[in-house]
């Protein structure tokens, strides 16, 4: 079946987007509510800064709950607990309840985040089969793309209306997400669900994957004002480099699932070195607009294939903990990332990507060399 025409993996995407949208609004929607009622962005950047604690504290033990309990059930349940945190926390807001209440509400839909995300990957094995698999993955990739921009986007033209209305439209996508949530159907033909337990060491090259791709795009989307003010050019410059870097992001994606394959991820994570290395050299525009463009075309190519054989390598009952895994690496590279950015020279900060890229290469080159000197098992005689 083609994707164009696959109902159920578009419904499927429908509730992944939703379920991602309020990570992507909670930014501005915290500091706008805070602004409105305090007078004061700090609070909302406190609330933004518990909400993603909670959720990498809380990616992988709940995924692994949802494993055990059934991951379509759980999510459903976990997705309706986040609404009824968002809810919660819009009516705090609504009664100026003190500040220690509104942090304590924030906990809740966090951790619900740093779950779903994963188990809905999870969910996407269930879907499509594994022909369909890299197409679906690098499609999700380019929408993903959209949705990232398209948070703050609704979260402004909400606050129009009002500081509280974002956080209850964030109530009501996480209700659309609940009811979007695909039931397990059936594994497809060709499904690889059957898979034996790896070693750490086996997922390792992929984690580090997920790694440099946080690192380097942190480098470049909580820069982008210090870049175009190194070139000389004025602040309304900085959403350019954004656009663009989202627009080979999106380009790479769809590069990937035109092909519907996913690649070579040691040229991938070249092109990210390589566009690092423009990035730090500073070789003006010219310098600027390459290495957007080789990191934002190569980020969807690598997210893709590291998605594909995460899948491959992880075992039914423990994907939801194994994808969560991978997002709250990912997140923890954008953090160290952006750490880099505010502590060290700007030159500096995108060789710590490099670095990364150039080990993550080098353990894959290592992995595959040792998969080829592993002994086959021979063929039982009948």
């Amino acid at each position: 079946m083609s994707l164009l025409s696959h109902r159920a993996y578009w419904r499927w995407s429908a509730g992944a987007q939703f379920a991602r949208l309020p990570a992507t609004m909670a930014p501005l929607a915290f500091t706008l509510l805070t602004t409105a009622a305090l007078g004061s962005y700090r609070l909302g950047g406190v609330l933004m800064s518990v909400y993603v604690v909670a959720e990498m504290a809380g990616a992988v033990p709940l995924a692994r709950v949802l494993d055990r309990v059934g991951v379509a059930r759980g999510l459903t349940i976990l997705l309706l607990l986040a609404a009824t945190g968002f809810a919660l926390l819009t009516a705090a807001a609504a009664a100026h309840a003190p500040d220690t209440v509104l942090l304590a509400l924030v906990v809740v839909p966090g951790a619900a985040a740093g779950a779903s995300s994963g188990a809905f990957r999870t969910l996407l094995a269930d879907t499509v089969d594994d022909e369909l698999l890299p197409r679906a993955v690098s499609v999700d990739a380019a929408i993903l793309e959209c949705t990232l921009v398209g948070g703050p986007v609704v979260v402004a033209l909400l606050a129009l209306a009002g500081p509280l209305l974002p956080l209850a439209a964030m109530t009501v996508v996480c209700l659309l997400a609940a009811v979007l949530v695909p039931r397990r159907a059936r594994p497809q033909a060709g499904a690889t669900d059957d898979v034996p337990s790896a070693s750490l060491i086996t997922y390792l090259p992929w984690l580090c994957c997920a790694f440099t791709v946080g690192l380097l795009l942190s480098t470049i989307e909580v820069a982008p004002l210090p870049l175009v003010h190194r070139l000389g050019a004025p602040d309304t410059a900085a959403p350019v480099v954004i656009a663009m870097l989202s627009a080979a992001s999106i380009a790479g994606s769809a590069l990937c699932a035109w092909r519907g394959k996913t690649g070579d991820p040691r040229l991938f994570l070249a092109g990210l070195a390589t566009g690092g290395l423009a990035l730090a050299a500073n070789l003006g525009w010219p310098g600027l607009i390459g290495s957007l463009t080789l990191i934002g075309g190569c980020t969807g190519p690598l997210v893709a294939v590291t998605s594909v054989s995460l899948q491959r390598l992880l075992p039914k009952n423990r994907r939801s903990a194994g994808f969560s895994l991978s997002f709250t690496v990912q997140a923890c590279g954008f953090g160290l990332g952006s750490l880099a950015v505010g502590v060290l020279p700007l030159w500096l900060a995108p060789l710590f990507g490099v670095g990364s890229a150039a080990v993550t290469t080098g353990m894959l080159l290592l992995s595959g060399r040792r998969h080829r000197m592993s002994p086959t098992p021979r063929a039982k005689r009948p």
